[in-house]
């Protein structure tokens, strides 16, 4: 989650905020309340003016909305906020507003300090990345901040076609490289040198996660290229599902061992009324399905406000394959009940 802008009186105030992950948006489904103001840009339709035309033409506004529903639609990647249009267009109603990943949003409230400490958790989750830009001679390198790509320092080295030379360029960059602190690393650039570079990394520094994306030039434009690309996107995915299979491994052997591990709905439900569930384990499928037989986003709430950690693992892949053959649902337990 991106904070834009903090506009707090006491606990009372605006917070711009752009959610840069499906799990941002479903932070902000427990976070945006009925009576709270959000605000954000959206499709309206309006009639035309033209008199000699009888079609309707939508335009994009900035509109506030008094919240009375929130839905969070997993599968189809959006927040929905409905509520009575309060500012931005002259008509009065209702409308919903559409919040994607990578989309601003303004939320007027009554911050609670859970919802302060969950934003807080968000912010907390992007990767160190640095970005590498490089062609024969030339490399130009870059940290990931939140605003943008802020350039570091650029290796420049002549050389003809002695491949000792090309080395030793190589090994320049990589020196440099390591007076940095990153978790992911991304070379990019025109050619094939990005190739033969990532290859010389993972040879000499097979414990730096090395990836590779096309760029046609270096430096800023070859950063904006890599950004556009989703690479970072990317980045995220495999931390998340990284974390996933972590949690699922852990459930699987407190389970062989009868130990501090529970799955299935009733069971876990069992668990949660000793107050036993340290994090909660819910397949995104599971939950999708759950939603329309029962109130399980409150059950979700619950688990929470008992301290216990929420993680919604993704049916796509193999962690979120193995939960749903448990039945969707699993718990690791503070205690064996």
């Amino acid at each position: 989650m991106k904070i834009v802008e903090e506009n707090l009186r006491g606990k009372k105030g605006e917070i711009k905020l752009i959610p840069e992950s499906l799990d941002d948006l479903w932070h902000l489904k427990y976070i945006i309340e009925p009576k709270d103001v959000v605000y954000s840009w959206t499709k309206r339709v309006r009639e035309s003016n033209d008199k000699l035309r009888s079609d309707k033409e939508k335009v994009t506004v900035r509109l506030g909305v008094e919240v009375e529903k929130v839905e969070f639609h997993r599968f189809a990647n959006r927040l929905r906020i409905t509520g009575k249009i309060v500012e931005g267009v002259e008509d009065s109603g209702y409308h919903t507003l559409n919040i994607t990943v990578g989309k601003e949003l303004s939320v007027i409230k009554e911050w609670k300090d859970e919802q302060l400490k969950r934003l807080k958790i968000a912010t907390q989750k992007r990767p160190e990345v640095v970005i590498v830009t490089i062609e024969e001679g030339e490399a130009v390198v870059g940290i990931v901040r939140e605003w943008g790509v802020e350039e570091v320092f650029d290796v420049r080295r002549s050389y003809g076609k002695e491949s000792g030379e090309r080395m030793e360029f190589f090994h320049e960059v990589m020196r440099q490289l390591e007076s940095l602190e990153f978790n992911y690393l991304v070379v990019a650039g025109p050619g094939f040198t990005k190739e033969d570079f990532a290859k010389f990394l993972k040879e000499k520094k097979p414990e730096w996660k090395v990836l590779t994306s096309d760029a046609s030039t270096i430096g800023v434009r070859g950063f904006v290229e890599v950004v556009k690309r989703g690479i970072l996107d990317r980045i995220g995915r495999e931390v998340r599902l990284k974390e996933e299979a972590e949690y699922v491994e852990r459930l699987l052997e407190g389970i062989a061992k009868g130990e501090r591990a529970t799955y299935g709905l009733e069971d876990v439900k069992r668990a949660y009324e000793y107050g036993a569930i340290d994090v909660l384990l819910v397949a995104d499928e599971f939950l999708r399905e759950e939603r329309e037989r029962w109130d399980i986003d409150g059950f979700l709430r619950e688990v929470e406000s008992m301290g216990g950690k929420i993680v919604i693992v993704s049916s796509e892949f193999e962690p979120g394959r193995i939960l749903m053959s448990l039945g969707g649902i699993g718990a690791l337990l503070r205690f064996s009940i």
